[in-house]
């Protein structure tokens, strides 16, 4: 009996089968997909059919009976009995002013420079493998904008009194900023309270001096009011005690000389804005097309990231004041929209300023905008600092980290990448809302193209579909490698719950 079950039992394991023809490969695929169920396969073939119809007139109208090439409107005018199709040639004829406006064309290299230089920038800083991110970080955001500013407007800027004791005094915020994230620093310090102070005066002597006329003075060739003068001279005294507190309470008398790089950056600025490079000067009003498009939508999401993130911090801050303040800015610029900011920006901020005082109206725009962009920024990273668990925060102060320490070294890095979607979605939504930007007088890529649809020249009618479809393009463009590398970034920061 053993001998006849033996000869029926397996003395080697038996390799698994392979799975039924019928469910690999892709049919199989296709089958489980679009065709799984009756509703499946009735849905599969009504979207196809949909899809083919749109495809069809599309591909009709944008590539078979479409003009690629003319020199005037009679070129994109069907025959007789025919179907018109996109007329790309008006596209063609009317690309540079789509992309520069009416920036003169002799000095049109300078915005094809900044674009490569733009474009070297922000390259390697996105390839996670290039190293010397911090140096590439440094470039584009601190030296990228006054290059691009000078090139683009010509630079030979006519600095006041004023100007320079503003730019000071943002030297000394720098510094005492950059001083608080080093080992060692106490805001208890005599010197650094010292500091504080004079930079809060500074503050409001420059605020005095643009409410208050007082008298002139010629001081480092330069026309300042006492007031001014007062804010300069506090401010440099301001980064003096910083560093003098530095090079007492940190551990090596190199990093205190670390902290004079901003007054050192802040000086090279003033020096490289206001010098003569021999460049012709380029008014604002003369900027347009896709170029305007990109200043607006770059100089908003550079500027809306950081006051974002202070605005955060100051809505989450137990300070009374500062959490008030946070609040009702946050909840003034949410509560109407864009459109609103710019007439305002535009056409009520000149009646609140003094007499004789003036703003580039490009830049009364920048400024809403940028304000506009940080309270929707402040609230999405709000969402991120009241995810991050407690114990991080009772971690951070149980390693006697001071409260900047804490947020830039333990707090701000998980919050920022909880919220990456919601920050990519913000800034493509500031990308976007540049076109109302036409609604004050400026052309930016959407306002080009629709002046374009008034030359006589060029008055058909697929002439507007066309330039629109064109202008959808582009903003797709860019919207699409915003979104894209946003998916690519949360995959890669996404090492939570990994074994």
């Amino acid at each position: 009996m053993e001998e006849q079950v033996a000869r029926f039992v397996s003395t080697q394991p038996k390799l698994p089968l392979p799975p039924p023809p019928g469910e690999v490969g892709f049919a199989a695929k296709v089958r489980k997909s679009l065709f799984a169920t009756p509703v499946d396969a009735v849905l599969t073939i009504v979207s196809a059919l949909v899809i083919a119809y749109v495809a069809g007139n599309l591909l009709e109208w944008g590539v078979f009976n479409a003009t690629f090439f003319g020199a005037d409107r009679t070129a994109c005018v069907p025959p007789e009995g025919g179907h018109a199709g996109a007329c790309w040639a008006f596209v063609g004829a009317k690309f540079e002013l789509f992309m520069y406006g009416v920036y003169p064309e002799g000095e049109r290299w300078r915005v094809d420079l900044l674009l490569l230089i733009l474009v070297g920038l922000v390259v390697p800083i996105a390839i996670p493998s290039v190293p010397f991110k911090r140096l590439n970080a440094i470039l584009l955001l601190a030296v990228y904008p006054f290059v691009a500013l000078v090139l683009l407007t010509g630079g030979r800027f006519v600095l006041s009194g004023g100007g320079a004791a503003f730019f000071m005094a943002v030297a000394a915020a720098a510094t005492l900023f950059a001083a608080s994230g080093k080992v060692g620093f106490r805001w208890s310090a005599p010197l650094v309270r010292v500091a504080g102070g004079l930079l809060v005066a500074a503050l409001l002597a420059l605020l005095a001096a643009v409410l208050i006329d007082s008298d002139q003075m010629l001081f480092l060739n330069l026309r300042f009011s006492v007031l001014s003068v007062a804010a300069f001279a506090a401010s440099l005294f301001s980064v003096g005690a910083t560093v003098a507190s530095a090079m007492s309470s940190l551990e090596t008398k190199r990093d205190a000389a670390k902290l004079l790089v901003p007054f050192a950056a802040i000086v090279a600025i003033i020096a490289f804005m206001t010098t003569n490079l021999g460049l012709s000067p380029v008014a604002t009003n003369s900027w347009g097309g896709l170029l305007l498009t990109l200043v607006v939508a770059i100089s908003g999401i550079v500027a809306s990231l950081p006051l974002g993130i202070l605005l955060a911090l100051g809505r989450r801050s137990e300070m009374p004041i500062v959490k008030l303040f946070s609040v009702m800015f946050i909840e003034f610029w949410r509560g109407i929209p864009l459109i609103t900011v710019l007439f305002m920006a535009n056409f009520m901020l000149p009646l609140f300023l003094p007499a004789g005082v003036s703003f580039d109206q490009l830049l009364r725009v920048l400024v809403g905008v940028a304000l506009f962009s940080a309270a929707y920024m402040a609230e999405v990273i709000r969402g991120g600092l009241q995810a991050i668990p407690k114990g991080q925060y009772e971690g951070a102060d149980a390693m006697a980290l001071t409260y900047w320490q804490k947020m830039r070294m333990i707090i701000l890095p998980q919050a920022l990448k909880l919220v990456i979607p919601g920050i990519v979605n913000t800034f493509i939504g500031l990308f976007k809302d540049t076109s109302l930007v036409a609604a004050v007088g400026l052309a930016d890529l959407l306002g080009q193209v629709r002046r374009g649809f008034s030359d006589p020249n060029w008055s058909t009618e697929q002439t507007p579909a066309t330039g629109l479809v064109f202008a959808a393009f582009v903003f797709w463009i860019f919207c699409f490698l915003m979104s894209r590398y946003s998916v690519f970034m949360e995959r890669r920061l996404d090492t939570a719950h990994k074994r």
